[in-house]
């Protein structure tokens, strides 16, 4: 009975060591950025379990342990266990707890603009939609939460745009297109006293950028973050089939037709393969109450 306790606890402090790996490498994120301080802790955590590892060990094949022993090594990793998964979901309950407090001030911000109210929720919920359905490859280096904060405040830069710009009914003249085209640069700007947010702030610059390298800052395709050219898809597919000052919404199906003649131009083929993929009502669901979308 005694060396069942010490090896069903060293297998749990094994399953603790392998928990608190992952848990470590998921939580790269903008909300649990590694900074030095944080990775020397992270790995004196790690240091301390596998020496605990190390001493279960010992006392299996070399020492002589009694019930008492035996007990408290079992129970310690028990203890280490369920540390791990409070730890764990605190964690994303301060991860949930944040991204919604953030939906509701971009909420509050845009509903001033009927041009953007509701948009970039529907950006975030159709960017993380399509996340779903991306290969392993194509989601590497891509924190599922940081793109998540990076779909939702792609458009925050246009707090920096006159009103008179965002709400003009007619088309943009070359000086207030000019204009228009700074909100990459204006969000960069406002996420720049959070260092957190520095991997993404790439992701929110080059939304506009296309794969023929003919957007607003030419960069070529290869050189745009993938995570931007996923948000640029979800971006064209909101943009096109939400009523705007002046435009008249499209349909789910006119939308598609227009993000395929584009593919291979403005958007990236591939993610836009993947897209085109996704059923009609998995996107639709993807659209707040506030964004009047055509069936």
């Amino acid at each position: 009975m005694i060396s069942v306790l010490i090896i069903i606890g060293s297998i749990i402090m094994v399953g603790n060591i392998i928990a608190y790996i992952r848990f470590i490498r998921t939580s790269s994120d903008v909300m649990l950025s590694g900074k030095h301080g944080e990775l020397i802790w992270e790995n004196i955590g790690l240091g301390l379990l596998v020496f605990f590892l190390l001493g279960y060990l010992g006392v299996a094949f070399f020492g002589k342990p009694d019930y008492l022993v035996a007990g408290i090594l079992f129970f310690g990793a028990v203890f280490v266990s369920l540390t791990l998964v409070l730890l764990y979901h605190l964690v994303n309950t301060l991860k949930d707890r944040s991204i919604e407090v953030t939906e509701t001030l971009i909420g509050v911000i845009e509903a001033r603009d009927p041009n953007l109210n509701g948009h970039s929720r529907n950006v975030q919920m159709l960017s993380m939609c399509l996340y779903k359905h991306l290969p392993t490859h194509m989601k590497e280096g891509i924190s599922p939460v940081s793109f998540e904060y990076a779909a939702l405040l792609h458009d925050v830069g246009k707090l920096g745009v006159p009103e008179s710009i965002l709400n003009k009914p007619g088309k943009l003249d070359a000086g207030e297109w000019e204009v228009m085209k700074q909100h990459p640069k204006i969000a960069m700007d406002l996420l720049r006293t959070l260092p957190s947010f520095d991997e993404i702030k790439d992701w929110i610059l080059y939304h506009h950028e296309r794969i023929d390298g003919n957007g607003y800052y030419g960069i070529p395709g290869d050189e745009i973050p993938m995570a931007a050219r996923i948000i640029a898809v979800c971006d064209t597919y909101s943009a096109i089939t939400m009523r705007r000052s002046y435009k008249d919404k499209k349909t789910h199906e006119e939308a598609m037709e227009i993000i395929s003649d584009v593919a291979g131009t403005q958007l990236d083929p591939d993610i836009v393969r993947i897209f085109m993929t996704i059923p009609k009502d998995e996107l639709k669901a993807c659209t707040p109450k506030m964004v009047d979308f055509v069936s």
